[in-house]
């Protein structure tokens, strides 16, 4: 217990936290086996006596025998089964209903926070607790300390926020619901922080709070021009904020500077409260609006390459999540960030933070990040690819050891993450899959691979997100080496239906595409899945030729919309990049304006 006090990070001034914060971590991150083993003690210790226990360590074993044992982790870890988020939901259910009795946590859980759900379609409830709330504010935190250390910021600097808060409602049992950040947009720590750190946001709550996105964002990009030159950073949770954000200021630029140069606040701005709160921050700056035309003018005869730098002149970086299901925006974000360093968020998910980026120098292709060995207690599952052949019919492409703790993982080898955490999960298969690129004293450096969870198979072929990443990518190339046009986003679905199965891809593209380009596109994206079940399938024809769809602009913010408008986060969207849901295949079917097929096995 002695040394998780000391583990706590500093509470005072930004100014002396940084070095301090990060001398904290150096001491974890040098001890982080011994650190791990006191931090499922203290998790235990915490929550002895919760149900879930009892039902698995039995009324025969005491804290204090536990603790005693000299394969302590061991002993826990042969007790305690692995399961998956789906196994844990009965339990968190009855917490929703509003049972009270310590089933999961000895800590009262008040707070469910909601996933993104678009990862398969479906939002999951995850307890949050204090605890929760104090590991954001310290990831946050460590981050800031890593990133000013090589990006310094000025004192009364600014930053430009593209977030979101969605609105949180009530269970059966009275849980409040919401997203974890919405929860941490609404704390008292972020209002704090808002009105004492050294930097904190344009936009004052009422605009995070809008709850309609097109009106944040407009609010946002308006509010960051007022404070132009004192904006140190620009950030998101997600690329895809960003992209999306200035997206639409390519069309909405003239209206924004007819506001700044009047002190007015265009008629599509509806919500009353955002309406009064942005009107008491404008003011007539005709000076400004001037400079801001004179520099979109020219922005416009380069496709907006190089914006962010141009409209904010003293940012440093764009910060946000860039890796895993953003890869694909990192070209569009390039193309808005000119010379401007482009650094990636830490790696966490809504059960726990896991891991800060303590090289924020590096590029988001190369990022890797520290596991914080305080934050849960991690194990790690080994996974090997198979050898794939044509009689392989598993569903899942790698082969799995029995877990290992963060203490015996080793450089090169790919594992699944395991959780346990202070709020009560037990042994929590996450789904991602990690590679250990190296070591940060003797705490693991994660490169993230992709998620586990398979999103494309019709019967023997299996191919994750990343696979299809990479396909999309090589068709991408052909579009653009051979006309002048940009892919915006992409999904996919695993067509079934009909025989034979065959994978359907959806585009949105920038710009005009002859449809010999087009085809060439899907005869490329065809011949680059190099799972052999698919090639094996490809070849025999139990799989069908893929079918390229090109959708009219503007589908993928209807996906965005109707995800929105069924409770899930402005803040947290990720495009799906394969879906069975129904609704989203009608939008995509009924937006579809070409379908091309290839013919890369004829």
């Amino acid at each position: 217990m002695e040394m998780m006090k000391s583990t706590k990070i500093n509470n005072g001034s930004h100014h002396h936290d940084s070095q301090d914060v990060i001398g904290w971590f150096e001491a974890v991150s040098e001890n982080a086996g011994q650190v791990q083993t006191q931090t499922l003690r203290w998790i235990l210790e915490l929550n002895w006596g919760v149900e879930y226990l009892k039902k698995w360590l039995g009324d025969s074993i005491d804290i204090q025998e536990l603790n005693s044992s000299a394969d302590f982790e061991s002993l826990f870890t042969k007790l305690v089964p692995l399961v998956s988020h789906g196994d844990l939901e009965p339990h968190i259910q009855r917490i929703a209903d509003g049972d009270t009795a310590p089933i999961l946590s000895q800590q009262p859980i008040t707070t469910l926070s909601l996933s993104s759900g678009t990862t398969d379609g479906r939002q999951k409830f995850v307890p949050f607790t204090s605890h929760s709330s104090q590991t954001t504010l310290e990831v946050f935190r460590l981050a800031a300390a890593y990133r000013s250390r090589m990006y310094p910021i000025r004192e009364g600097g600014r930053i430009l926020e593209f977030i979101y808060s969605s609105k949180q409602y009530k269970t059966k049992g009275g849980l409040t619901v919401g997203t974890a950040t919405t929860h941490y947009y609404a704390s008292e720590e972020f209002k704090i922080k808002q009105a004492k750190t050294k930097s904190f946001t344009c936009s004052p709550r009422e605009v995070i709070s809008c709850g309609d996105y097109d009106q944040s964002t407009y609010c946002h990009l308006l509010l960051g021009f007022f404070y132009s030159d004192q904006v140190e950073f620009i950030t998101s949770t997600f690329a895809y904020s960003i992209v999306q954000a200035f997206t639409s200021f390519e069309e909405l630029w003239k209206e924004i500077c007819n506001d700044i140069r009047e002190g007015t606040l265009s008629t599509r701005i509806t919500q009353p409260s955002t309406r009064k709160a942005v009107m008491e921050i404008v003011f007539p700056n005709p000076d400004l609006a001037s400079r801001i035309e004179e520099i979109c003018v020219e922005l416009e005869k380069v496709d907006w390459v190089g914006l962010i730098p141009k409209l904010w002149p003293n940012a440093k970086y764009v910060y946000s999540i860039m890796t895993g299901s953003m890869q694909p925006y990192l070209k569009k974000l390039r193309h808005y960030s000119g010379e401007l360093p482009l650094v990636s968020a830490d790696y966490g998910s809504t059960e726990s933070w896991i891991g800060v980026n303590v090289d924020p120098s590096l590029p988001p292709e190369n990022v890797t990040f520290a596991v914080v060995p305080t934050f849960s207690y991690y194990e790690f599952i080994p996974l090997y690819r198979q050898k794939q052949d044509s009689s392989t019919v598993a569903i899942d492409d790698f082969l799995e050891d029995e877990p290992v703790p963060l203490s015996q993982v080793k450089v090169g080898q790919e594992y699944e993450i395991v959780l346990t955490t202070f709020t009560g999960l037990y042994r929590c298969r996450l789904g991602d899959v990690v590679e250990v690129a190296g070591f940060h004293n003797k705490t693991p450096k994660l490169n993230f691979i992709c998620r586990r969870k398979l999103i494309l198979t019709v019967n023997i072929d299996k191919n994750t997100e990343r696979d299809l990443q990479l396909v999309v990518e090589k068709g991408s190339q052909v579009l653009t080496s051979n006309a002048r046009a940009e892919l915006i986003d992409f999904t996919s679905h695993a067509d079934i239906v009909n025989h034979p199965g065959h994978y359907i891809i959806y585009w949105e593209i920038k710009g005009e595409v002859e449809e010999k380009v087009l085809g060439e596109c899907c005869r490329e994206m065809d011949a680059s899945f190099v799972d052999h079940g698919y090639v094996v399938s490809r070849r025999t024809n139990s799989i069908g030729p893929l079918e390229l769809c090109i959708v009219e602009r503007g589908t993928f913010k209807k996906i965005l919309e109707h995800f929105v408008g069924n409770g899930a986060a402005l803040s947290q969207f990720k495009t799906p990049r394969c879906t069975r849901n129904q609704v989203l295949l009608k939008i995509l079917n009924l937006c579809t304006i070409k379908r091309f097929h290839s013919t890369a096995y004829s």
